[in-house]
């Protein structure tokens, strides 16, 4: 579905008392679609992502050191993404396509919380990678697009030259089977378009960055870089999903 189209869906479903934001206006980062996606809001929506901006506002302003792995710095990471559940569940009840999603949304969470601690890094991995999974299922097969997916694989195979001579010999195959996952899901995410394509770049640009961190050298800012496009890429990925919902009034 390309940015119009996708544009002239979400105005359909909140045409009541629709408002108009474009890039960069009011909404920050959460609205940070491109120049020409315009997202038309329904003010009971903009109330059902609120919690989302206050969770996340909340991790960055409490910063709990990386160092202090617990089950409060794990709650503080997840919510934000748990607030996404909470709002597709609001505002597309009953949609296949929101149970996909939803179902993303939960194996991030958990994939969050394994990363507090980094005795759980393949658990958290393997959850990502079932995330990603769901998000294929979401997206789609249709139209296939392989010659995008070749572009996608060549610049994949450029990063993992690098980032593979750093791993440790039992994290190759798990990173290598990772990376596959997670470079269809890009794929699948720009043959979508519109918001799709650019939460699974920023999802994409999160991870890499991550990896790049945690593997090969530390780099300044990573942590704020790594946190900011991952959770702008989860909400513009599930913004992607509502077709024609319904949106719950009680």
């Amino acid at each position: 579905m390309d940015a119009r189209k996708e544009g002239l869906l979400l105005k359909t479903l909140f045409s009541d008392q629709v408002r108009t934001y474009a890039v960069g206006s009011g909404l920050g980062m959460w609205a940070a679609l491109r120049p020409g996606i315009i997202l038309c809001v329904h003010p009971q929506v903009r109330r059902w992502l609120v919690p989302f901006i206050l969770a996340c506002s909340f991790y960055f302003l409490l910063w709990i050191p990386e160092d202090q792995p617990s089950w409060v710095s794990a709650l503080v990471k997840c919510l934000p993404i748990l607030c996404l559940v909470v709002f597709l569940w609001a505002v597309t009840p009953g949609r296949s396509s929101s149970w996909l999603l939803q179902g993303a949304l939960v194996c991030s969470a958990v994939g969050d919380a394994c990363l507090i601690w980094p005795e759980a890094f393949l658990y958290g991995m393997a959850a990502f990678s079932a995330a990603h999974l769901f998000y294929l299922r979401a997206f789609g097969l249709s139209p296939l697009q392989p010659g995008l997916l070749l572009y996608i694989m060549l610049a994949s195979l450029i990063y993992y030259s690098f980032l593979l001579p750093h791993l440790e010999p039992d994290m190759v195959l798990p990173v290598l089977a990772y990376g596959l996952i997670l470079s269809s899901m890009l794929w699948r995410s720009l043959v979508r378009g519109g918001s799709a394509g650019w939460g699974g770049v920023l999802f994409t640009i999160s991870d890499g960055v991550l990896a790049w961190n945690a593997f090969i050298c530390s780099l300044p800012f990573a942590r704020h870089v790594i946190m900011t496009t991952y959770y702008a890429a989860q909400l513009l990925l599930i913004l992607s999903g509502p077709r024609n919902p319904g949106l719950k009034t009680h």
